[in-house]
């Protein structure tokens, strides 16, 4: 299997969904993931947050450990940094759909554990650092990961959803 060189939520390609064809696939740490605009139909649909059960339960050691160590460490006053997540999600919706632009783009939000991933498919360079720099400036945002490419055209930066 080929490294993904993407810092999108763990990818790989192929993309997940034709590695386990078949298992169900959900969104089982209710993660905030939505479409924020759709000017561009043709973009790819990210696959979101979402996992197997064999997933699942490879992901609930790592979350744990991520999730409090942000507490541990002094950089988060809530016990588990995917506390946030909802309230972050709640004031980037707004902050992104303000950028001039955005709807011109077909764009998607995941948030966990502080960071916002942005991915799909944008007009220009230009408004993807717009983008970047709406949701960095928000409170209790560590990091953005900007996932976002120029167009419709070629292989998406970020795991795509099943056909």
């Amino acid at each position: 299997m080929a490294a993904c060189l993407s810092a999108s939520p763990p990818c790989c390609w192929p993309p997940r969904w034709a590695q386990a064809a078949g298992e169900p696939k959900r969104n089982w740490f209710d993660d905030p993931f939505f479409q924020l605009s759709r000017g561009l139909p043709a973009c790819p649909v990210p696959e979101g947050p979402v996992y197997t059960e064999a997933e699942r339960r490879e992901q609930m050691h790592s979350r744990l450990e991520r999730g409090t160590s942000c507490w541990l460490a002094g950089r988060c006053a809530e016990p588990n940094a995917y506390a946030y997540d909802r309230r972050i999600a709640e004031a980037v919706r707004p902050a992104l759909a303000a950028v001039p632009g955005v709807r011109r783009a077909s764009v998607w939000v995941t948030v966990q554990r502080r960071w916002v991933y942005l991915q799909g498919c944008v007009p220009s360079r230009t408004l993807a650092r717009r983008l970047e720099r709406a949701a960095r400036g928000l409170p209790e945002v560590e990091k953005v990961v900007t996932d976002l490419m120029p167009g419709t055209r070629g292989r998406p930066p970020y795991p795509v959803a099943a056909p």
